[in-house]
């Protein structure tokens, strides 16, 4: 029997649109979105910076916030499956509930839900939104909503990078429970469409670290740290 992971127990805090997490030692530590957002790649920022002018600064905050919320309603009802509850969504959750169900009865042994995870050799934070096994492996597991399929890796943009940040992180973090997690799963839900199955492979998972390491690093330099 595969045991659960003990929780981490760490304070989120918001400054100035910026999310860190307050680690043992009272240390505020960037998330790792607030980490990705800073270093985000000009190209990236100009193609946000074009959607917001095509679609109108109000209409683009609005449509943000809508999806924000349907992620965290989705989540919600994802981690009542995991933990064996009755799933009852409301309609505005329904059609992403119904893409992503059948993957997740491939989902075994859980071991940390919605989890504070603190890499503090780097610098970093986040809740990684499960450690389990996907098809016998174990894996780091993210869920993502969409209102089309995302089709490449490409499309995907820092999603990768968000994951094997939570990889690093927990690895590090429950390094005395033996864990070398080297796979990671992201399903994106999609309304009346199967959910899109995003597998990364330990080669994968390697080479956006490297990437990873790289916006951490220019983070904290842009600080004036040097954690390396």
């Amino acid at each position: 029997m595969v045991s659960e992971l003990p929780r981490y127990a760490s304070k989120s805090v918001r400054e100035a649109g910026k999310q860190f997490y307050v680690d043992a030692n009272g240390d505020r530590i960037p998330s790792v979105t607030t980490i990705l957002n800073a270093t985000k790649p000009r190209e990236d920022r100009e193609r946000l910076f074009n959607w917001q002018q095509r679609v109108g600064v109000e209409q683009a905050a609005e449509i943000t916030k809508t999806a924000s919320r349907r992620g965290t309603g989705t989540h919600r009802y994802i981690q009542k499956f995991l933990q064996g509850q009755e799933v009852d969504c409301p309609e505005t959750i329904r059609p992403y509930w119904e893409s992503v169900e059948p993957v997740l009865r491939a989902i075994e042994q859980v071991r940390l839900i919605e989890g504070v995870v603190i890499h503090d050799q780097l610098g970093y934070a986040g809740v990684v939104d499960c450690v389990a096994s996907y098809e016998g492996v174990p894996c780091i597991c993210e869920w993502k909503t969409s209102d089309r399929p995302k089709k490449t890796v490409d499309r995907l943009y820092d999603y990768p990078l968000q994951l094997v940040a939570y990889c690093g992180a927990v690895n590090q973090l429950y390094r005395e429970y033996n864990l070398n997690l080297c796979h990671a799963l992201l399903v994106v839900a999609i309304p009346e469409t199967p959910a899109e199955i995003f597998w990364f492979e330990p080669s994968a998972i390697d080479e956006y670290w490297q990437q990873w390491e790289s916006r951490v690093q220019q983070y904290w330099r842009r600080l004036g740290y040097f954690r390396y």
